[in-house]
């Protein structure tokens, strides 16, 4: 096995994370995506969704989940990321 710098360990623990984190994002983002559909048809699609998928903040983006559930219209949901 090659040796490994700790500056080289440092920067592949780095890439690790944030890969984890772009993941975890992506993930969340499709579930999104299907929630918007499933409650709000193409109009969820179409309103929310370009917003939403520039927002990197993962927590923000699990309560945008987490809350498609619980909100009534659009403007709801729009209120927990602005």
């Amino acid at each position: 096995m090659p040796y490994i710098t700790s500056v080289e360990r440092r920067g592949i623990e780095q890439g690790k994370r944030e890969g984890k984190r772009e993941g975890k994002r992506e993930g969340l983002l499709e579930g999104i995506e299907m929630g918007l559909e499933l409650k709000f048809g193409s109009e969820g699609l179409t309103i929310l969704l370009p917003e939403i998928v520039q927002i990197q903040n993962v927590e923000i983006l699990s309560a945008i989940l987490t809350s498609i559930k619980t909100v009534n219209n659009l403007e709801e949901l729009r209120q927990i990321y602005q």
